[in-house]
């Protein structure tokens, strides 16, 4: 029985997508009160992880607010002196590339009303060493069904070539 190569190839992209899809997060900035004045978001920054590679966006009126990427010294002072990037689209996804402090403000003045945010950018997380994964499933009794659920989930789809006798 001849095998096709087509087969093989969408079994090895297969498991290179199973096993490493990540995804990045869009961190919506004010969730659905979107960037305007008179929100707390030192409040919406504390209640979000972010990580390099995951997205901030800003959702505005374009006619009449905007962002800027600003130092600490323009986030403190409201100034877009030296400002390390603009956006003015009124949808704005901005890559967060590196891990550091970034600050945000609206540039027309709105500043001074609370439109600047501040974030900091984790890096992103080691993938756990294998003995490390063993431990915490040998002292997690939630986790083992998740695991176990994913690993014959694999088995079972990279075996069905072989149960229809394609390779």
């Amino acid at each position: 029985m001849s095998t096709s190569p087509h087969l093989f190839y969408f079994t090895v992209f297969f498991f290179i997508f199973f096993f490493t899809h990540t995804s990045a997060t869009d961190h919506i900035v004010g969730a659905n009160k979107g960037w305007n004045p008179g929100i707390n978001y030192t409040d919406w920054a504390n209640n979000q992880t972010f990580y390099v590679t995951d997205l901030i966006s800003f959702r505005y009126q374009k006619t009449q607010y905007n962002v800027f990427m600003v130092n600490q010294s323009g986030y403190d002072n409201c100034t877009t002196e030296g400002a390390l990037g603009n956006w003015s689209s009124g949808k704005d996804f901005i890559t967060l590339n590196k891990s550091q402090r970034y600050y945000f403000i609206c540039g027309n003045g709105q500043c001074f009303s609370g439109m600047k945010v501040s974030v900091f950018v984790h890096p992103l997380p080691s993938p756990p060493s294998k003995s490390a994964a063993v431990a915490a499933n040998a002292s997690s009794e939630s986790a083992t069904p998740l695991i176990l659920h994913k690993g014959l989930r694999a088995l079972a789809i990279a075996a069905v070539p072989f149960w229809i006798g394609w390779i």
